[in-house]
C-alpha cells in the first residue's frame, strides 16, 4: 500500500511539474476535466448522483455550467495586465452567479424531480470544487510570475501537510479532531503551520524575487505570513472534506488514484489553499 501511495504521489508531482510548466489551454483544459471529476465525486458522495454510471439532471448542469466557466475564464484571463486581476473577479463573479441562476432555473422548471436539497447541494459543490480549484489556473495565467508563484498553493498544502505529519509522528501527542482524523494532532498542525512559513519564506527570497521579473517583490515577513495563513485553511479544508465522507459514511471519494482515492481526497487542502494565495497575491500586488 505504501509503495502504490508513494508512486502516485510520484506521478502526481510529474504531472503537476509538466501541467504547470506548460500553462496556457493545456493548464485549463486539465483543470476543466479534473474539476468534473471532483464535482460528481461530490455528487455521488452527498446522495445528489444517484447512480454510477447514468448522470442525472443536476448533475449534467454542473458539468455544463463548469466547461462554460472555464471557457468565460480562460477569455478573461486572456485580456488580464500585469497583476490587475479586475478582468477575472468579474469573471468568477457572473459565473457563480449564472451558475446559481441556472440551478433555481433548473429547480423550477423540472420541479417537483428535484428536491430543494438537492439543488442546493449541486450548487454548492460547482463553487466548491470547479471554482475554487480554477484558481490554480488564475495563478499561473493571471499573474506575471504566474509560473513561480503558482508553487505558493502545493507549498501550503502539500509542504505543509508533509511538515505537519513529520511532526506529529515525532512527538504528536494531543488529538486535534478526533472525530474526523484521529491520526492529526495540535503538535502536527502547529509544525505544519510553522513548516509551511518556513517553506514560504525560503522559496521567496531564494526563487521568486531572484527569478521573476520584479512586477511583485515580497519581503520574507509577508511571504511568511500567507504561508502560515495558508496552511492553516488548508487543514481547515482537508478536515472539511473529511467531515462530509464522515457525514455520510464513506472512505474515500474515488479511486481514480491509486493508494489516494478521489480527487478529492488528494486535492482537498489545494482546492482551498489556492484561492487564498490568490487573494494574497492580489492584495500585496497591490500594495
Amino acid at each position: 500500500m505504501f509503495r502504490t501511495r508513494l508512486l502516485s504521489g510520484i506521478i502526481l508531482v510529474i504531472l503537476a511539474l509538466a501541467l504547470i510548466f506548460t500553462g496556457g489551454s493545456v493548464l485549463a483544459g486539465t483543470l476543466f476535466l479534473i474539476s468534473v471529476i471532483a464535482f460528481l465525486e461530490l455528487t455521488k458522495a452527498t446522495g445528489v448522483g444517484i447512480h454510477e454510471k447514468k448522470l442525472n439532471g443536476l448533475e449534467i448542469t454542473g458539468v455544463v455550467l463548469t466547461l462554460l466557466y472555464y471557457i468565460g475564464l480562460y477569455i478573461a484571463v486572456l485580456g488580464v495586465e500585469e497583476y490587475d486581476t479586475s478582468v477575472i473577479y468579474y469573471a468568477l463573479g457572473a459565473g457563480i452567479i449564472v451558475s446559481l441562476l441556472v440551478y433555481m432555473f433548473v429547480y423550477v422548471f423540472a420541479f417537483p424531480k428535484f428536491k430543494a436539497v438537492n439543488v442546493m447541494k449541486a450548487f454548492f459543490e460547482m463553487v466548491y470544487a470547479p471554482v475554487l480549484l480554477s484558481f490554480i489556473y488564475m495563478i499561473r495565467e493571471g499573474f506575471g510570475d504566474g509560473i513561480y508563484l503558482i508553487w505558493l498553493v502545493f507549498l501550503c498544502s502539500w509542504g505543509s501537510d508533509t511538515c505537519a505529519y513529520c511532526v506529529g509522528v515525532l512527538i504528536g501527542k494531543h488529538k486535534m479532531a478526533p472525530k474526523l482524523s484521529p491520526k492529526k494532532s495540535i503538535e502536527g498542525a502547529v509544525g505544519g503551520v510553522a513548516g509551511a512559513a518556513v517553506l514560504f519564506g525560503l522559496y521567496t527570497n531564494y526563487v521568486i524575487n531572484p527569478y521573476s521579473t520584479g512586477a511583485l517583490q515580497l519581503n520574507w515577513v509577508s511571504a511568511m505570513c500567507l504561508g502560515a495563513v495558508g496552511a492553516l485553511l488548508s487543514m481547515v479544508g482537508d478536515l472539511a472534506a473529511s467531515a462530509i465522507k464522515r457525514d455520510h459514511d464513506i472512505k474515500d471519494y474515488g479511486k481514480l488514484i491509486p493508494g489516494h482515492g478521489g480527487i478529492m481526497d488528494r486535492f482537498d487542502s489545494v482546492i482551498v489553499a489556492a484561492p487564498l494565495i490568490f487573494i494574497g497575491l492580489t492584495v500585496i500586488g497591490a500594495l
